[in-house]
């Protein structure tokens, strides 16, 4: 995925199973082990699968 700015998809978990709240993200990288890293500001970032991320301007956000 090539989008800086993402959003997730309802109900994404991070690595730890916990819920990311719905909201646009950075999208910093996505690594080796298959993790997106995704940032709301400096101090919140979380790793979630990348198959949960949406691009932020693509209108069938939440559609699915």
């Amino acid at each position: 995925m090539s989008y800086d700015n993402v959003s997730v998809k309802p109900e994404t978990r991070n690595h730890k199973g916990f819920f990311v709240q719905e909201n646009d993200y950075k999208l910093m990288q996505i690594d080796a082990s298959g993790w997106a890293l995704i940032c709301l500001d400096d101090a919140v970032c979380h790793y979630v699968d990348p198959d949960d991320l949406l691009a932020s301007n693509d209108p069938s956000n939440g559609m699915e």
